[in-house]
Parts: C-alpha cells; sequence; structure tokens
C-alpha cells in the first residue's frame, strides 16, 4: 500500500494499530486472541457511539468540542435506568437517556449561539449541570437496569456481538448522512471554510445547533446503554472524554474540522480498547495509561500538522459558487 492510500484513507491506521496491539498481546499472554477480539467487540461500541457524536463537532472547524459528553453518559445512565423501572419499558427508558443528552446539548447550545460562549467553555458549564443533576439523582438511587435490554446488550448472533452490529449499521448512517444530505455537505462546508460558508448562504447557525444537539443525543444513548450492560454511576462516562476525542483524532478527523471519517472512529475505538487490555496485562497504573493515550494524541497531531497540510484544498475562485453547489 502507497503513503498516498493511507493519506487518502485515515481509517486504516486505526485498524492497523488495532491489528498490531492485538498481535502483541497475543504473544505476550499465549492465548485467548479470539476472546480478546470478541471483548473488544463488545465493548467499542459505547466508545464509537460517543466518538461518532464528537467527530460532528469537530468536524465543524476550529474551536469546536464537546467536553461535557463524559457527564452526559453518566446522567443519561441514571435517568434511563429511571424512567424504565418506572414505566416498566426499556424502550421509553433509552429515549430519556437521549433527551437528556439532547437538553444538556441544549444549554451549550443556547451559549454558544445565543451567547458567544467559546464552545470548550459552554460545553463545560453544561456538563458542569449534567454532573450536578447526576449526583442528586444518584443519592439513595435504588432502580436496577433492565433485565432484557441487558440480555440484548450481551446476545451473540454468530459470535458477534448484537451491540457491535447495530453501532456498525449506525456508523454507516452517520457516513451516508455526511455524503448525502444537505445537511452533511453544509458541516463539512462549514468546517473547512466558515466565512465561506456563510457567503454561500449556508446557515451555519443551524447546522451548528443540530451538530451539538447530535453529539448530546449520541452521548445519551450510550450512557442509556452502558447503564444497562454495566451499572449506573455518577463516574460512568468518565473515561469518554479523553477517548471520544482520542477516537476521533485518530481515526483520522481533522482536528482543526472539514474531514470527518466515521470508519476510523471505529478502527480507533478497538485499538484503545486493546491498548487498555495490553497495558493491563503489563501492569500499567490508570494515570499512566491516560498519559500515553495523551501522547498518542499529541503525536498524531504533530504527524498531521494539525491537519492542515493533508487535506486542506488551495484557495480558488468559484468557491463560494462550489459551495453554494454544495448546498442543493
Amino acid at each position: 500500500m502507497n503513503p498516498r492510500t493511507l493519506l487518502t484513507r485515515p481509517w486504516i491506521w486505526g485498524f492497523a494499530a488495532a491489528a498490531l496491539v492485538w498481535a502483541i498481546i497475543f504473544a505476550i499472554s499465549g492465548q485467548g486472541g479470539g476472546q480478546t477480539v470478541s471483548l473488544a467487540f463488545s465493548l467499542a461500541p459505547y466508545l464509537v457511539i460517543v466518538g461518532l457524536g464528537q467527530m460532528l463537532v469537530i468536524t465543524a472547524g476550529p474551536g469546536n468540542i464537546d467536553v461535557s459528553v463524559a457527564s452526559v453518559i453518566s446522567l443519561a445512565g441514571f435517568v434511563s435506568v429511571a424512567v424504565a423501572s418506572a414505566t416498566g419499558s426499556a424502550t421509553v427508558g433509552i429515549l430519556a437517556g437521549i433527551g437528556a443528552g439532547i437538553a444538556i446539548a441544549l444549554i451549550s447550545t443556547v451559549a454558544i449561539l445565543g451567547l458567544s460562549i467559546p464552545p470548550i467553555i459552554a460545553t463545560l458549564a453544561a456538563g458542569l449541570v449534567a454532573s450536578s443533576i447526576t449526583l442528586s439523582i444518584a443519592d439513595g438511587f435504588t432502580a436496577v437496569p433492565d433485565a432484557g435490554l441487558r440480555w440484548l446488550l450481551n446476545l451473540r448472533p454468530a459470535g458477534v456481538p448484537l451491540p457491535a452490529v447495530a453501532v456498525v449499521l449506525l456508523t454507516v448512517l452517520v457516513a451516508l448522512v455526511l455524503r448525502r444530505t444537505v445537511y452533511g455537505r453544509s458541516l463539512i462546508a462549514v468546517g473547512q471554510n466558515r466565512r465561506a460558508a456563510e457567503r454561500a448562504g449556508i446557515p451555519v447557525a443551524r447546522v451548528i445547533a443540530a451538530t451539538y444537539l447530535a453529539s448530546g443525543a449520541l452521548a445519551g444513548l450510550a450512557g442509556a446503554l452502558l447503564a444497562a450492560y454495566i451499572a449506573p454511576s455518577p463516574d460512568l462516562g468518565t473515561r469518554y472524554l479523553l477517548d471520544s476525542v482520542a477516537v476521533v483524532v485518530i481515526g483520522g478527523t481533522l482536528i482543526s474540522g472539514g474531514r470527518a471519517v466515521p470508519p476510523g472512529v471505529w478502527g480507533a475505538a478497538l485499538f484503545f480498547i486493546l491498548l487498555d487490555g495490553l497495558v493491563n496485562l503489563v501492569g500499567w497504573s490508570t494515570a499512566a495509561q491516560n498519559l500515553l493515550k495523551g501522547g498518542l494524541v499529541l503525536f498524531v497531531l504533530f504527524l498531521a500538522g494539525g491537519g492542515d497540510r493533508v487535506v486542506r484544498p488551495a484557495p480558488r475562485a468559484g468557491g463560494d459558487r462550489q459551495l453554494e453547489a454544495q448546498r442543493s
């Protein structure tokens, strides 16, 4: 495979790294290769769901990031379990978890677009609101996850975890939305050049709002499913903040915006799940694991030069007309 292919298909790197880590685990342990892969596919879907939402936000351009996802996951977990327990319906519980995520994302959206607060500050404040609500709900919480939903999340048709199949389909759907819909093309255009997108008549504010709300909904979905798969807890989403950004960057999405790579989120998620298994196998602490992940993200950004040198098209006349064509 030539270097040009690796640059035009950056999602390959995540899958290649995952395969390398799996080989190292197998070489060290000498057993359980298939079991390791099965476990990775059991845990990766939840990270992929959050990562897809974070990917959309980062694609919107420089400065856009959602640091509320960890708090949203924890809140949505409690809300989902509580509502499912009260109504007797796991479906209603999942919808409630998604609704909680959208509600927190709405706070971020109003702060960003209505008050012109930088996204990192706005989503941090929204996350603090979510954390406060979570702690209030957690005090004396007695509801238990729905047994039927937990059974579904552990179901393995033909040996493949059912959540992995569902999230692969979700990833395909996100990719189609980005490629085939007005929203998707508009988001890419906004990420590449917000000012040009505005001049081309793209409703930038609506695109940004829809993107943050989608991220909140996906984080809420991840929280609802995680709470059923594991159990609701105030720190349920803690690890997903750093990891959600890392899988987006390592998966090939530009941190500077304008390019989204949904398949890359899957490859990077598998890589991170397997990497966690490897460092646990060799006895690294959680702090050391986070240091390693942060270093990997910085290394990828260094190689990409921030992303601008790799895929930024050179400015040319008629750029606004091209953006207008994208809208139609």
